[in-house]
């Protein structure tokens, strides 16, 4: 009996998953496959896309491999898109041929909407959607200085993000009155514009754009209708999606009034051979513009095809939870207080850069929706209240204030109901966890190889961690927590083990406590504790095979092979003398220079042999290592305080130079960043930081477990009016109980987050000595700081240290032949692949 043929037009990212699902049915030994590409590529992760200008290649997007295509036995047609579709004689058509179907599938997405605008074809025009439109936009962005994205929903904040990558100065121009007008309330959208523009970013609302001409001073001009203009040199439309139905139109398919394939539950379109799911698909009238809508239709069609009469899509929910441009937002049920009766709680803080808004029912018992802007902290326990109808409390005002001030703990995992969704990405729920453990999963990775939960955008890692650790213990299972094979100790343990047996070489550690040789989990670990215990320079004999490569060689490694400097400014106070300094060695060995976040100069480019030289001259000038390259103390950052500020109260420079040079070269389970303002205007952003120190007329207030990067949180006031001896006192303790007890690779604000009792319990540990240990961490903080070396120094005048740093043994010259380098923005950066 012959196969019937299954044709799927579209290899994006629904499309990919529903073949997934499908191969792994029995329906699939019925059908041979046939899919068609547009795009050169194999079906890859849109949802991260930006990181393609942060050094992630097509590879590392892709979402399979043509091996498992070919495995599956799947004909799979890149680059060949259909042109045609004869719904008769059942057939597709490609510039290559004609082929026939028994069933045909369209995921063929949607594709960005450009305004009719006059002026779009320029050149230097762009939209954002395949890795295509990436490349010509990193090329335009090559000569340019500027650029505009159209458009400040979701992808146009994406979009901004990723000009300002490339060193553009970034523009979005919304037509509506606020950013994000679909997700978020006027408070919310002003937040988010606030933040937005602190990195840099200008916004434009209120704009619409008449035409675009040449620039005077740029590329291009902007007519707006208001009269005003703005000048750039490249222009990315991110102004909405349609969904790609121009192949179901021509073949006399049912499309809605605005576009849109027309499907029924069962994903099937008015013809019942040809079925559509994802972005060009029309169900209920209503377009699911996200990802997680998507491979539910794709997992509902699998089953259709499988004879399932009970399969049906019967909607999604469309809350998202996200960073745009590092800054938290989330977005659930109704964000706006549309239903009937609908009530408001919000909670405003300004100071802080925190909005919150519940949408409740009338009667208070129901959580209809929510916004978050600054955040998502509170997202996945909203979220849950949400999805599963879970009554709310007494006080629902609780579910969104800070613990300070009476807010709730978050939802735990007990409290959620077998239907709670864990994982909208796979439709994974709680009951779903707790049968794959039921079926002998014994551990997280078990879990997600069986259920595929967080594998898809990776929201939900933390939440799924919590479910499967707390149904194991329920279960009588002890949950492993140990560090690796190695050791079966975590390392809070192997701390303990350290420093109460004097231990000072991993080879005693593990012969005594562990097994075997180690790996690259245990032994940067133990590098750290034994730095942090004795504090001896890193290239000591028996602890170079510990480490990485940035700490192996005391710089950052680049994406090219060379490495990037950047000596220690403590407070960001430097001298004209500091400064020509370090022109004068970027000059001589031809390194890219940029200024950091933390308020340093980076060195960028030099090879290994070149760094004992720079060092050298760096610290002939007064600099020392700014241990960038390791778990440690990055950064102090200041404002100028009272020293030249007329708002100042304090000396905020004096005082961050005095921590920085108390705690650098302090080894610790994460990479730590402090911050000193000089008023209550916190230029210095304190409060984003592991700590922050704010001045106040009596003192200074101590902030802790803070952070930026993926995942943002504002730290807790933890002590107020302090003297400088209290301060230094109290964050001496703090610091040294984290280094103690934290977990591998664990930010203080996770840290504490995980600590039973949170702020309250820190507080009584640090503040009032509830566990006696107080005078110890102080003890050994003062052993750290008494014990300070500078390690480029020592590498540089130990002989054998600086052996390390040879590259080529026969090659006087000691330069890469193979490294190539172009010229951007007058300075030299190496040659990518994809330029």
């Amino acid at each position: 009996m012959s196969k019937k043929t299954l044709i799927v037009i579209g290899n994006g990212m629904v499309g990919h998953h529903f073949l997934e699902q499908f191969v792994a049915s029995p329906g699939a030994a019925e059908y041979e496959i046939l899919v068609f590409g547009e795009e050169k590529q194999l079906a890859y992760d849109r949802v991260h896309l930006s990181e393609y200008f942060t050094g992630s290649t097509h590879a590392d997007l892709a979402m399979g491999t043509a091996d498992w295509y070919t495995a599956q036995g799947i004909k799979l047609r890149l680059h060949e898109p259909v042109t045609a579709l004869d719904r008769d004689q059942r057939t597709v058509t490609t510039p290559k041929g004609e082929y026939g179907y028994d069933e045909l599938i369209l995921a063929t997405g949607s594709f960005p909407f450009v305004p009719p605008i006059e002026g779009r074809e320029h050149p230097h025009c762009f939209v954002y959607r395949t890795l295509e439109d990436l490349d010509a936009i990193r090329s335009s962005a090559r000569e340019g200085k500027s650029g505009v994205v159209v458009g400040g929903g979701l992808l146009g904040l994406e979009a901004a993000n990723a000009l300002r990558s490339l060193g553009l100065q970034a523009h979005v121009v919304e037509f509506a009155p606020r950013l994000m007008p679909v997700q978020l309330d006027t408070d919310g959208g002003a937040l988010l514009r606030h933040k937005i523009e602190e990195l840099g970013v200008q916004v434009h609302t209120e704009k619409a754009t008449i035409d675009i001409v040449e620039g005077e001073n740029a590329r291009l001009r902007m007519n707006f209708s208001d009269d005003s203009h703005l000048e750039t040199d490249l222009i990315v439309f991110s102004a909405g999606i349609r969904p790609q139905d121009a192949l179901a139109r021509a073949s006399g398919l049912e499309v809605g009034e605005r576009g849109g394939i027309v499907v029924n539950d069962q994903c099937t379109t008015s013809d019942p051979h040809i079925h559509a799911i994802g972005e060009c698909a029309l169900w209920d009238q209503r377009i699911f513009g996200l990802v997680a809508p998507g491979y539910t239709m794709a997992r509902t069609l699998a089953s259709v095809l499988n004879s399932d009469r009970d399969a049906a899509f019967t909607g999604a929910d469309m809350s998202t939870k996200l960073k745009l441009l590092g800054v938290d937002v989330g977005s659930i049920g109704d964000a706006h207080g549309q239903t009937p009766g609908a009530r408001n709680i919000r909670f405003n803080d300004e100071q802080a850069g925190h909005y919150r808004r519940m949408v409740i029912s009338e009667d208070g018992k129901t959580l209809l929706g929510a916004i978050l802007v600054g955040d998502n902290s509170h997202y996945d326990t909203l979220l849950q209240y949400a999805l599963n109808d879970i009554v709310l409390p007494d006080n629902p005002e609780t579910l969104i204030l800070p613990e300070g001030l009476g807010g709730a703990p978050a939802l735990g995992p007990d409290a959620l109901p077998e239907t709670a969704s864990i994982c909208s990405c796979h439709n994974v729920t709680k009951g779903d966890i707790c049968g794959a453990i039921e079926a002998g999963c014994s551990d997280l990775g078990g879990v997600k190889a069986e259920t595929k939960a967080s594998t898809g955008c990776g929201g939900c890692t933390a939440l799924l961690k919590n479910v499967v650790d707390s149904e194991l213990e329920k279960r009588g299972v002890e949950v492993n927590r140990s560090l690796c094979e190695h050791f079966p100790y975590n390392r809070q343990e192997l701390f303990h083990l350290v420093k109460v047996n004097g231990i000072r070489t991993f080879r005693t550690l593990i012969s005594q406590h562990g097994k075997g040789q180690g790996c690259d989990i245990c032994k940067p670990v133990v590098g750290s504790i034994l730095a942090t215990c004795w504090n001896e320079h890193i290239l000591a004999t028996d602890h170079v095979p510990l480490q990485d490569t940035n700490d192996t060689f005391m710089a950052n490694m680049q994406k090219n092979g060379t490495y990037s400097i950047v000596p220690r400014i403590p407070g960001g106070e430097i001298t004209p003398d500091k400064l020509i300094v370090l022109g004068e060695v970027a000059k001589e060995y031809d390194l890219y220079t940029k200024i950091t976040g933390g308020q340093r100069v980076d060195l960028f480019g030099a090879t290994l042999s070149e760094l004992p030289e720079i060092w050298e001259k760096l610290i002939a000038a007064g600099f020392e290592t700014g241990h960038a390259y390791g778990k440690s103390l990055r950064t102090v950052k200041s404002c100028v305080g009272s020293t030249w500020c007329r708002y100042g109260v304090q000396d905020s420079v004096g005082m961050a130079i005095q921590l920085e040079n108390r705690y650098k070269g302090l080894r610790a389970p994460h990479k730590v960043k402090m911050a000193v303002s000089g008023c209550t205007r916190e230029c210095a952003e304190a409060q984003s930081k592991d700590f922050g120190v704010i001045a106040t007329e009596n003192g200074w207030n101590l902030y802790v477990c803070g952070n930026g990067g993926m995942r943002p949180r504002h730290a807790d006031l933890f002590a107020t009016d302090l003297s400088d001896e209290e301060l230094i006192r109290t964050i001496d303790r703090v610091v040294m109980f984290y280094v103690r007890t934290a977990d591998r690779l664990q930010r203080t604000s996770v840290w504490m987050e995980n600590l039973e009792g949170g702020l309250g319990y820190l507080k009584q540990v640090i503040l009032e000595d509830s566990l006696g240990i107080c005078a110890e961490l102080e003890e050994h903080m003062n052993g750290i700081a008494d014990t300070y070396q500078c390690e480029w120094k020592t590498a540089v005048e130990d002989p054998e240290k600086r052996k390390r740093f040879r590259e080529f043994v026969n090659l006087p010259e000691q330069k890469d032949p193979v490294q190539q380098w172009t010229t951007e923005r007058g300075q030299r950066r190496p040659v990518l692949e994809s330029a």
